[in-house]
């Protein structure tokens, strides 16, 4: 392909309403995929860790889904493992789809499964995380006020 991404041809993509980012189903295995190869280890439930945080607002290679598909198709310097040899052309389309999710700035319809542990915050995809964001840092105490 000439945009270096096999997989999904960017034209059936497109006519098929973006599976990938907007279908429950697709995003539910992705989210089984996130748990299934070990990403909160290093990215944790979206605030990061060894890992880069989806929750910042600054993507460094872009919150598109054909950046994501790349970084975890071929890996990242610094730590981002390549899984083109552990997961199927899909399987690494549906992660993708689901990390888009977890630092959503829009409600999205469809939305993975729930999770059955305790929350510590909204659905991927149903609390954007703008508002975590635009939040910024909080206080210890109520009375001291925000954290440098």
């Amino acid at each position: 392909m000439p945009n270096g991404i096999s997989g999904t041809p960017p034209e059936s993509y497109f006519a098929l309403g973006k599976p990938y980012e907007t279908d429950a189903y697709n995003l539910s295995q992705g989210k089984r995929l996130y748990a299934w190869f070990g990403c909160p280890a290093c990215h944790g439930d979206g605030h990061g860790g060894a890992g880069p945080s989806f929750l910042d607002g600054w993507w460094l290679y872009g919150p598109e889904i054909v950046s994501i598909v790349a970084s975890v198709r071929d890996g990242r310097p610094h730590g981002m493992p390549a899984f083109r040899d552990r997961m199927t052309t899909e399987q690494i389309w549906q992660l993708a789809g689901y990390v888009q999710t977890i630092g959503a700035y829009k409600p999205k319809v469809a939305a993975p499964s729930r999770n059955d542990d305790k929350q510590t915050r909204p659905a991927e995809n149903r609390g954007p995380a703008k508002i975590l964001f635009d939040q910024g840092p909080a206080g210890v105490h109520p009375d001291q006020g925000p954290s440098p």
